[in-house]
């Protein structure tokens, strides 16, 4: 009887891991959940607080940028998620 051929993976070595996130443990993907959450929730707010500036324009200054006072009411009510 002869030797008995193994099955090789052709991919990385055992353990090793090419993408630097797939070594963190479980805190490390916390973090990164709750981060990446922080980073939307701040980005609708701005979008918000944009919004609500254009509810304060005059007219005058909704003419200057283009818009007029039926289209910042409209974008301004909207809700922050959209």
């Amino acid at each position: 009887m002869g030797t008995i051929e193994t099955i090789r993976y052709a991919g990385p070595a055992f353990g090793a891991q090419t993408d630097p996130r797939s070594r963190r443990g479980f805190v490390g993907r916390l973090v990164f959940v709750l981060r990446s959450a922080a980073k939307q929730i701040d980005r609708m707010l701005e979008r918000r607080r944009g919004r609500l500036a254009l509810l304060e324009m005059t007219d005058e200054q909704l003419k200057d940028i283009g818009i007029s006072r039926c289209d910042a009411h409209r974008e301004g009510i909207r809700a922050f998620w959209e």
